[in-house]
């Protein structure tokens, strides 16, 4: 751990001048209790202790600058470049994607079942496409916790909404990016000719988490279960103890590493020194930004929901711009005292499910429909679950971008997964870093970050909400959705997820 901290405190451009002073700790004196963490905003006019800065350092070292510059400008037009197409490859399509809207957990959607929730989806879908039921080959769903009662969804919500009972389904896990999984599975079904129309989505219900009894009581049930007389039961009843009694909740934490996410999201952010400030900030973009777009209609992904005994729900309900001061007074969740990562900084825990169609062009045309966009290129990365488990988009973005022939100046629209705003920024930071590409990833030279004008500009996963399982077909919708109204071509999708893995896929307009 301390090569990666300490490392790129000491070579990173954009590290500020009080952050390298942590270069002098043992990193468990970093992080321990005792430590000094300051918390200075890379914005402020000048570090304490040391020069102040004209404008350019100002832009160089705080890659979100205020958020005010960018809530007005609209997304660069581009001229047109080459299509992506290879010669004897099939073109896949997406034909249309929707969404449920994205609840907080424990709220509208808290008496449901997941594949309530997917079912919904794929009605939705149904309803805006006017697919037939029975034409489709194979639907594919993402999820992470999973229901026990429904542990296949994608069948249970195919069968819920409709679709022929000869249809196949089945359900991928792959943490933050199952629903990517799932859509690229679709990809290659299509690619090599198993399937011409594929639906593909995910699902994700935080309101009812499984939780189970302890390991001691499971044993003791089911050795119960098993005794053939009174004597026998008796003799394991005696066994019993109170402890036994104790729930087993799900998993927060990676199981390699013992360590929670947001945790693992405080220490990144630390290592690129990135402050309290600039994570406020960019959340309070992300929140600004979605809440514009949700008020101008932009968000035509979602389809209302008619949830049982509730009414109409119509809309997310986590959009909430707060203010810089009202986000300031909340305290570390991860990291205390002296951490950076806050519930306001962070993505929150939400009830939600998407679906897409997804074609071969030739198909699509030949039913009569007008696609929205091509998936192209993709890549699947993995890294240290322990130093690296967030910057799952600095590894894949390069590598997606050199399969397609493409470079950053060629994308018109990005869509990333907003887990934690430190984790955005820390990624900005690593992917504008020649350094770290030199040492980390074996690369000559760094890929650069986004620009802040293209970037998640109707909002992200911090405002918008994180369904774990049905993420990645909001990332693609948005994407395809946003070259289609500004007329832009191409657009990166990227996610990190659980594990230290991540997903990168370019979307390619389709043609008006």
């Amino acid at each position: 751990m301390a090569t990666i901290l300490t490392s790129t405190f000491r070579n990173l451009s954009t590290t500020s001048n009080w952050a390298l002073r942590f270069c002098n700790y043992k990193t468990s004196e970093l992080f321990s209790p005792t430590a000094v963490c300051p918390r200075v905003s890379l914005c402020s006019p000048g570090y304490p202790g040391t020069h102040s800065v004209d404008q350019a350092d100002l832009e160089l070292r705080n890659p979100l600058a205020s958020a005010s510059q960018v809530l007005g400008l609209k997304s660069v037009q581009t001229k047109s470049k080459k299509t992506l197409a290879k010669p004897n490859v099939k073109n896949i399509v997406v034909v249309e994607g929707v969404r449920i809207p994205f609840l907080l957990s424990g709220t509208s959607y808290k008496d449901l079942m997941p594949h309530d929730l997917a079912r919904a989806a794929l009605s939705g879908l149904l309803h805006r496409t006017n697919i037939p039921k029975d034409v489709v080959d194979y639907i594919i769903f993402g999820t992470v916790i999973q229901e026990v009662k429904t542990s296949n969804v994608a069948r249970e919500a195919a069968l819920g909404a409709g679709f022929s009972d000869k249809t196949p389904a089945h359900t991928v896990t792959m943490a933050c990016i199952s629903s990517n999984q799932a859509m690229t599975t679709a990809v290659g079904l299509i690619a090599s000719g198993q399937c011409d129309i594929v639906v593909a989505g995910g699902v994700e219900l935080m309101s009812d988490v499984p939780i189970r009894h302890s390991r001691n009581m499971r044993k003791m049930m089911l050795d119960l279960n098993k005794a053939k007389t009174l004597g026998q039961r008796l003799s394991l009843l005696t066994k019993f103890r109170l402890n036994f009694l104790s729930p087993e909740l799900p998993a927060v934490a990676e199981f390699s590493t013992n360590e929670t996410m947001g945790h693992s999201a405080d220490r990144l952010a630390a290592a690129f020194a990135v402050s309290r400030m600039e994570q406020d900030e960019y959340a309070l973009r992300s929140h600004s930004l979605a809440k514009k777009a949700q008020d101008e209609g932009h968000l035509s992904d979602i389809v209302p929901f008619k949830v049982p005994g509730k009414d109409t729900v119509t809309k997310d309900n986590g959009i909430r711009p707060s203010s810089l001061e009202q986000m300031a007074k909340l305290k570390p969740a991860f990291i205390k005292p002296y951490g950076t990562v806050t519930a306001a900084n962070s993505s929150f825990l939400t009830d939600g499910a998407s679906a897409m169609l997804i074609m071969s062009e030739d198909r699509a045309l030949a039913m009569g429909y007008k696609p929205k966009a091509y998936l192209r290129d993709f890549i699947y990365v993995s890294q240290d679950p322990k130093d690296q488990l967030l910057l799952g988009p600095t590894y894949a973005t390069p590598k997606v971008l050199e399969k397609a022939g493409l470079t950053m100046n060629d994308i018109d629209a990005f869509e990333f997964h907003e887990a934690f705003s430190g984790q955005i920024l820390a990624n900005f930071k690593a992917m504008d870093s020649d350094w770290f590409a030199q040492n980390y990833m074996g690369r000559k030279t760094k890929v650069g970050s986004p620009p802040l004008e293209k970037f998640n500009i109707w909002g992200g996963s911090l405002s918008l909400g994180h369904p774990f399982g049905a993420t990645g077909c909001r990332l693609v919708m948005a994407a395809a959705n946003r070259l289609r109204k500004d007329g832009g071509q191409y657009a990166l999708v990227a996610a990190c997820a659980a594990g230290g893995q991540g997903h990168a896929m370019i979307v390619e307009a389709y043609p008006k």
